[in-house]
């Protein structure tokens, strides 16, 4: 399945990670990215859920270890109900097991949060040049730039 590039608008993130100082880190990172806005958060798996199903966001950034269930199942269920945000894995699990389930759960990117948090800035700095394009090999294309 190939994911919706964000419209020329500005882009939207949804964050959903149980950790608050997380969170501002992500806010404070996003605030640097031009063009990018957060529109929304939650501390686990079953607000996020519900709040990514009705804002539907451009970008999605997930941690997998959440209150409520995890990261792959929630990436998995908005999935199912064609929620179409570019999906963000940021994980303390960054084995190949958990990133191999959350690909094949939907997700486009899988980040480490202690080696790679700054690919999250960068993916949406690549996200921002490309906005509005019609063909989904771009997100091939963005995948090994931020790689």
């Amino acid at each position: 399945m190939h994911h919706r590039l964000p419209k020329p608008e500005n882009i939207t993130v949804f964050l959903a990670d149980d950790s608050p100082i997380l969170r501002t880190r992500l806010r404070e990172l996003i605030a640097d990215v031009a063009n990018v806005e957060v529109v929304g958060e939650a501390d686990n798996a079953q607000d996020a859920e519900r709040f990514i199903r009705e804002i539907r966001p451009d970008v999605v950034i997930v941690d997998i270890r959440m209150p409520g269930g995890d990261g792959i199942g929630l990436m998995e269920r908005i999935r199912r109900q064609n929620v179409q945000s570019l999906g963000i894995i940021l994980t303390n699990y960054p084995f190949s097991q958990m990133r191999k389930k959350s690909f094949a759960a939907g997700a486009d990117f899988f980040f480490d949060k202690s080696t790679e948090f700054d690919r999250v800035a960068k993916t949406l700095n690549l996200l921002v040049k490309v906005r509005g394009e019609k063909f989904p090999c771009v997100l091939d294309d963005l995948f090994w730039e931020v790689a």
